[in-house]
């Protein structure tokens, strides 16, 4: 069994903590935050054991980054690539209940849990994150650390961009597209394309907002 570390003390940690252990996926080492408060302490069992830049003292373990935000996530993979961290030390935890069919792609870093269904030809790039409950069907195409928050519904031939966030139970109708670092609030229909950056909300689906922060996505 392979030696996992994860990154970050946070809530989205102890949903793979659970993933993991029950299904015998990784042994967890620890986790690393650079929050000084958090060093020594027990979450969920898992003791915090230094700040991320120890990641190079675990060569061993495989890592995943536990951050909700994308940009986080992608802040952070930017970080211990500077230091020298290669992309192959990344693990994928996938939920035992998650059947990708032949033909659809995962990358390095994902994390997917409970009941997310994939239909034909999905594309998922490198550090998404996908909540219990999300639906991609076919030939959808997910650009790198796109956040799935859970119950999100993509029609076919959807495209998210990079670090895109979707807001739980969202929907976005076939062939659209979801802009790089967009976000797009809790219950949403999207029905037409989102440019990069944008925050959309309601039924149907409007822009409410014209650049994005991370408290923003919190919020929805």
């Amino acid at each position: 069994m392979s030696e996992l570390l994860l990154i970050a003390a946070s809530g989205l940690a102890r949903e793979v903590l659970a993933m993991v252990r029950g299904s015998g996926l990784y042994d967890v080492v620890g986790i690393l935050d650079d929050d000084e408060d958090k060093l020594g302490r027990v979450v969920d069992g898992a003791h915090v054991l230094g700040p991320i830049r120890d990641a190079l003292k675990f060569p061993h373990a495989l890592l995943l980054v536990c951050i909700g935000s994308g940009s986080g996530r992608e802040s952070v993979v930017m970080r211990l690539r500077t230091l020298g961290l290669a992309e192959d030390r990344y693990a994928t935890a996938i939920d035992p209940s998650v059947h990708p069919p032949e033909g659809c792609r995962i990358g390095l870093g994902s994390i997917l849990l409970a009941n997310v269904t994939m239909t034909a030809s999905v594309s998922l790039g490198m550090h998404v994150v996908a909540m219990p409950g999300v639906t991609f069907t076919h030939d959808d195409e997910v650009d790198d650390f796109a956040t799935f928050a859970a119950g999100v519904s993509l029609g076919g031939s959807v495209r998210i961009g990079r670090a895109a966030y979707l807001g739980m139970n969202a929907s976005v109708r076939e062939h659209r597209r979801v802009g790089a670092g967009a976000t797009i609030g809790m219950g949403a229909a999207v029905l037409t394309d989102v440019p990069d950056g944008e925050t959309w909300a309601g039924v149907p689906a409007r822009i409410i907002r014209r650049g994005n922060s991370p408290q923003l996505e919190d919020m929805l």
